[in-house]
């Protein structure tokens, strides 16, 4: 489905960033199609048509704009507009499900019909699940092609290419040359085995990306997350595998520098991808603002706090162990305990920066790890075996192939587990936005009106939740909002 022109036409002819990825435009006269922000003469209004997303433009027949590299751009925002099923199967595509699934175990694991699922897509995308995992595959070949000195056989497996042959095809297809020709102009020695892929990532203005890495900073595992002012880096494991990342913001780009030591470059786009949903980059925080000012209490901290996003996490495992240390201790003093863990049950790891020292352990080695002598009390210890033998044993996922819902059913059945915590997982792990631990404290002293009783008065739970019914489905990020206005109030 084709968008209208006249909707989107003065932030076309603005090239305004907080557009980018939202929407592409096929050029009839040329047949390419570009992002709104391309910096080459922008083409009359009658000679255009917009597309929901690069996979709706190149099914239409488009090849992706050289200049302005559509491939480069943010995304299309997973959650705006679309529904939960949606939502679901991009994430799962962009970890590379269909890479070696068929659309019919992607529908299956959404618990939806493959010709209802393809409807779904066409309604909020204007393309099918093969064809955006095509264009997602090409898109990021491309990126490599441009910003690496990888192999091409290396970008040909870590894109999802099942071999060279289909790989050369494709590119010669849509972009009438091979991607040798692509690189061609790149004299640049071959990437060494041991060398760091160097890459940037977008990001829409506004994005307040300080204020996300003050919330890591505050939280971070020590010898596993290094966080300063503008960076952050931290070990990793990929089908058993350790290696580390580490990304760099700047005030002058709406981009990301990201730096990433991994010896199986075959797990690249997967490492990626899960970048992107710690620092939620896929967000349009201008939707989303606008959305949530819409309401009177959060007006005001909207317009002060403009950009918030919802942190992610590397590994929901990990986010879950340091939820249930957390509980009814202060996060300093969580962050001591995770910290014990990781020393003595994580693997010991050495790299060019001397704070990583160590890489979180999975389920598989806590669910039968002895965690005594560490401070922590019985009941988070059972907590936590609980939970690693549940993930262990394949009896719950805490990632995005589950929905908030039938998660919380099922982490809230491991005793010591409760609605606050599971809900806090799912903010994180799960990448719903509309995720709502609503029995918080914090939350509850947040939005309760002014009332002159202090620090004592908050909302109950039951009344924060329908409170919080108007800010449905960007709940999560009006939790942000919260904690960050409270946290100021407090200087």
């Amino acid at each position: 489905m084709l968008l209208n022109p006249d909707d989107f036409e003065d932030a076309r002819q603005s090239r305004d960033p907080r557009f980018d990825g939202r929407f592409f435009v096929g050029v009839l006269t040329t047949g390419i199609y570009c992002r709104p922000v391309c910096p080459v003469k922008i083409p009359k209004k009658e000679n255009i048509q917009l597309y929901q997303s690069a996979a709706a433009a190149a099914a239409a027949g488009f090849r992706p704009c050289l200049r302005c590299r559509p491939e480069s751009s943010p995304g299309t925002p997973a959650w705006s507009g679309s529904s939960w099923k949606v939502s679901r199967a991009l994430q799962l595509i962009d970890q590379g499900f269909l890479d070696d699934g068929a659309v019919d175990e992607l529908a299956a694991q959404l618990q939806v019909g493959a010709r209802q699922l393809d409807r779904l897509f066409q309604k909020h995308l204007g393309a099918s699940p093969v064809e955006v995992a095509q264009t997602r595959r090409l898109h990021f070949a491309k990126k490599l092609i441009d910003e690496t000195n990888m192999a091409l056989s290396e970008i040909c497996y870590a894109a999802g290419f099942g071999s060279v042959r289909r790989f050369n095809a494709v590119f010669s297809k849509i972009y009438g040359r091979s991607p040798k020709q692509l690189r061609e102009k790149r004299k640049q020695p071959r990437r060494t085995e041991q060398a760091a892929i160097e890459i940037t990532l977008s990001f829409r203005p506004p994005f307040d990306w300080q204020s996300m890495l003050g919330f890591l900073k505050f939280r971070s595992i020590p010898g596993v997350e290094a966080v300063t002012d503008d960076s952050y880096a931290r070990t990793i494991c990929v089908a058993g595998v350790a290696g580390d990342f580490s990304v760099r913001f700047s005030q002058d780009s709406n981009q990301v520098a990201v730096m990433i030591n991994h010896p199986q470059s075959c797990h690249l786009y997967q490492i990626i991808d899960r970048i992107r949903s710690i620092f939620d980059l896929r967000a349009d925080s201008a939707q989303i603002d606008q959305f949530l000012a819409k309401d009177k209490l959060l007006k005001p901290m909207v317009n002060k706090f403009t950009g918030l996003r919802v942190p992610g996490c590397w590994d929901g495992f990990e986010v879950a162990v340091r939820a249930i240390l957390g509980q009814q201790i202060s996060v300093k003093a969580a962050s001591t305990l995770v910290a014990r863990i990781a020393s003595r049950h994580g693997s010991a790891y050495t790299c060019a920066n001397p704070q990583l020292t160590h890489v979180f352990p999975g389920a598989t080695e806590l669910r039968r790890a002895n965690l005594d002598g560490l401070g922590i009390v019985t009941q988070r210890i059972a907590a936590i075996k609980s939970v690693a033998e549940l993930i262990a044993s394949g009896n719950i996922k805490i990632d995005c192939t589950l929905d908030t819902d039938t998660f919380v059913e099922k982490i809230c059945q491991v005793k010591g587990i409760g609605e606050w915590t599971a809900h806090y997982i799912a903010m994180r792990a799960l990448n719903d936005p509309n995720a709502f631990p609503h029995s918080d404290l914090i939350l509850r002293r947040a939005a309760a009106p002014a009332s002159g009783a202090g620090e004592t008065a908050a909302l109950t739970a039951r009344q924060l939740l329908a409170r919080a019914e108007a800010w449905q489905p960007w709940r999560a990020y009006a939790v942000i909002l919260l904690w960050r206005n409270y946290q100021a109030s407090l200087n």
